[in-house]
C-alpha cells in the first residue's frame, strides 16, 4: 500500500531510507541539508526501532560512524551540506577504497546561489575524483526512490553512493507516494573480504586495480538505471542533456511537449550509450545542468572543435547561480534563434518584487554583547586584527558591529590568528562558536597551546548550533575542560557570561587577555535566545 505525503526534498530522503531499513544517521547541520537528520530524529519509525541518529562532531566523523555501522552490515546515511564535503574528503575518498558492506549512502545537498554558503561548490565532481556512483534526482519522488535503489545499488557493487541534492529540491515540497511499512533492518554481518578493510599500500594497490574495473559495471549499471532516460523527439536539430533537478526546469520550459530529443540523466557515471545516441542523431547538443558544467566539460573533451556543444561553457547558461525555467528558455532560444515555440524569457528580478532584509543578528543575542565591549576594547589598540568563523557571529561583519576581518572555513579563525601573530601582529583575536571550535577548531587551538602564541581566542558560546536552528552542539558544558585537556594555561582559560549587564566586567577580561603575552582563551557563555524561547515554551 502507498500512502501521499507533502514531503521537502530533504524528507523525502530520509524516509525512504527508514523505509528501506535504515539502521543509522549521521549528518554535521548546515543548511540545505539540515532536515534530513531532523526528519528521522522526529519520525515515529525511527523512533520505535532506535534507529541510531547522531549529530557528530563534523562532517569527517560522521562518515566514518556511518562506515562503521556500514562495515557491520546495516544500512546507513551521512549527510552534510556541499562545503562539508571538503571536512570530509579524507574519509570519503578513501571509502570507496574500502568499499562499502551494509548500504552506504553520503549525501551532499548543494547550495547553487550561495543562499547560506561561502561557495557553489558541485559535489559531483568529488565522486568523480573518488570513481564512485552518483544519484541525483529530479523530484521529491525520485529522492523518495533513491533511497531503496541507492542502499541496492551500494549493496550490489559494495560501494558507497553519493546522494547528490541541490537547494531548490531540498527545501521545495511536493506529494510523494511512500510505502506504508518499512523494511527490516539488516542483521548484523561482515565483509567477505575484510583484508580490503586496512587501506596499507599492498593491498591499496590491488584494491584499486579492482575499483578501476568496477567502475566499467557502474557505466553499466548507469545505463540500465531506471533514472536514466532516452526520450526520442520529432526535431532532431537540438538534442537536450539535462540533469537533476533541470530536467523540471526543462519540462515547465515545454508544457505542451519536449520537441527535441533528450537524455536525462539522475545516475551517473553517465549513459555514455544514450549519449552517444543522441549526438549520433542531433545536430547540436545541450547540456543543461544545475551547478557547475562537469557533464558539459567531459562531453567537451579539451580538444572539441565540433562547435556541437551548447551549455554553460559556452555561454548559453549562466555559470554562476541557480537555474531557473526562464534561464532554460532563453538558452535554448539562443542556440535556436528565432524558435515558434519558445517566446522570449521575462526574467523577474527578485527586488522589483520584494525588497531584501539584510540578516542581522537576533535582538537578545548574547553575541550582540560580545561584538560591543570587543569593539569598545580594541579602539585602545593600533590595527587590532579579529579573525572570525562559521556561525550566527559572522554576521558580526555586518553593520552596526563591522567587527570581523576574516571568514574563510570552519575553525579558520583559531589558525588564522595564530599565523598573523606569528608574523608580528598584535592583537590577534579569534572568535569562533562552540559548536564550530568542536567541529574544526580544537585541533588549531592545540597548535596554538604548544607554542603559547601571544593571541586571544573568544569561544562565543550560546549552547547549541544556532545558525542552522539549534541543533544540539557537542562541546556544551565541556568547554573549558576541553581546553584545559588540550593544555591551555588554567589561569587563561576564563569564562564570563556575555549579558548587558556584565560589559563592563567583559570589557575587562578583553583588555586583560589581549595584554597577556601568551595564549589565552575566553568563553562567553549565552544561551541562544531562540532556543531559549522554544525551552521556555516546552516547560509550560
Amino acid at each position: 500500500m502507498k500512502t501521499k505525503k507533502l514531503l521537502l526534498g530533504d524528507e523525502a530522503l530520509a524516509l525512504g531510507a527508514i523505509n528501506a531499513g535504515l539502521s543509522g544517521a549521521y549528518a554535521y547541520p548546515g543548511t540545505p541539508s539540515t532536515e534530513i537528520l531532523e526528519f528521522v530524529q522526529g519520525n515515529e519509525v525511527a523512533r520505535e526501532r532506535r534507529i541510531h541518529s547522531h549529530w557528530s562532531s563534523n562532517e569527517k566523523t560522521a562518515v566514518e560512524e556511518a562506515l562503521g555501522m556500514s562495515y557491520c552490515g546495516k544500512r546507513a546515511i551521512v549527510s552534510m551540506k556541499h562545503v562539508g564535503m571538503n571536512v570530509a574528503a579524507d574519509a570519503y575518498v578513501n571509502s570507496a577504497m574500502t568499499g562499502a558492506n551494509g548500504g552506504l549512502l553520503v549525501i551532499a545537498a548543494d547550495d547553487p546561489s550561495m543562499h547560506s554558503s561561502q561557495n557553489e561548490q558541485d559535489s559531483r565532481f568529488y565522486a568523480d575524483f573518488a570513481l564512485m556512483p552518483v544519484l541525483e534526482p529530479s523530484d521529491q519522488q525520485e529522492a523518495y526512490d533513491m533511497a531503496k535503489y541507492g542502499f541496492e545499488l551500494s549493496e550490489r557493487f559494495a560501494i558507497p553512493v553519493l546522494v547528490r541534492l541541490v537547494t531548490r529540491l531540498s527545501h521545495s515540497r511536493a506529494v510523494v507516494d511512500t510505502d506504508d511499512t518499512a523494511a527490516p533492518e539488516n542483521e548484523l554481518h561482515y565483509p567477505a573480504k575484510p583484508k580490503q578493510w586496512v587501506l596499507m599500500p599492498a593491498i591499496s594497490k590491488e584494491r584499486y586495480k579492482v575499483l578501476l574495473e568496477d567502475y566499467k559495471r557502474f557505466e553499466e549499471a548507469s545505463e540500465e538505471s531506471p533514472f536514466n532516460k532516452f526520450i526520442d523527439g520529432e526535431d532532431k536539430s537540438l538534442g537536450i542533456v539535462v540533469t537533476g533537478l533541470a530536467w523540471n526546469y526543462l519540462k515547465e520550459t515545454f508544457p505542451d511537449g519536449i520537441p527535441f530529443p533528450v537524455v536525462k540523466v539522475s545516475q551517473y557515471p553517465l549513459p555514455s550509450r544514450k549519449i552517444a545516441k543522441l549526438f549520433d542523431e542531433c545536430e547540436a547538443v545541450m547540456v543543461i545542468e544545475e551547478g557547475q558544467p562537469l557533464v558539459e566539460k567531459k562531453l567537451r573533451g579539451l580538444l572539441d572543435r565540433t562547435g556541437k556543444i551548447y551549455g554553460k561553457i559556452s555561454g548559453e547558461l549562466n555559470l554562476t547561480g541557480e537555474l531557473t525555467p526562464d534561464l532554460v528558455k532563453k538558452g535554448i532560444a539562443k542556440v535556436k534563434g528565432d524558435l515558434d515555440c519558445l517566446k522570449e524569457a521575462e526574467l523577474h528580478e527578485a527586488s522589483k518584487v520584494t525588497k531584501p532584509r539584510p540578516p542581522a543578528l537576533c535582538q537578545g543575542c548574547g553575541h550582540r554583547d560580545v561584538y560591543a565591549a570587543l569593539n569598545a576594547v580594541l579602539e585602545e589598540y593600533d590595527n587590532p586584527k579579529v579573525f572570525g568563523d562559521i556561525g550566527c557571529y559572522t554576521l558580526g561583519f555586518l553593520s552596526p558591529f563591522n567587527a570581523i576581518d576574516t571568514c574563510v572555513d570552519m575553525g579558520a579563525s583559531i589558525t588564522m590568528a595564530k599565523g598573523a601573530s606569528d608574523a608580528g601582529q598584535h592583537p590577534a583575536v579569534a572568535i569562533i562558536g562552540d559548536s564550530t571550535f568542536t567541529h574544526s577548531g580544537m585541533t588549531g587551538l592545540l597548535d596554538a597551546i604548544n607554542e603559547n602564541t601571544p593571541m586571544t581566542v573568544i569561544i562565543s558560546d550560546n549552547l547549541t548550533t544556532g545558525m542552522t536552528g539549534g541543533q544540539d552542539s557537542q562541546g556544551t558544558g565541556k568547554l573549558e575542560d576541553i581546553c584545559l585537556g588540550l593544555g591551555a594555561n588554567a589561569a587563561h582559560v576564563r569564562t564570563i557570561d556575555s549579558l548587558p549587564k556584565n560589559i563592563e566586567q567583559m570589557k575587562n577580561l578583553f583588555r586583560e587577555e589581549i595584554n597577556y603575552n601568551g595564549l589565552s582563551v575566553i568563553i562567553s557563555r549565552r544561551e541562544c535566545i531562540q532556543t531559549a524561547r522554544r525551552h521556555a515554551s516546552a516547560k509550560k
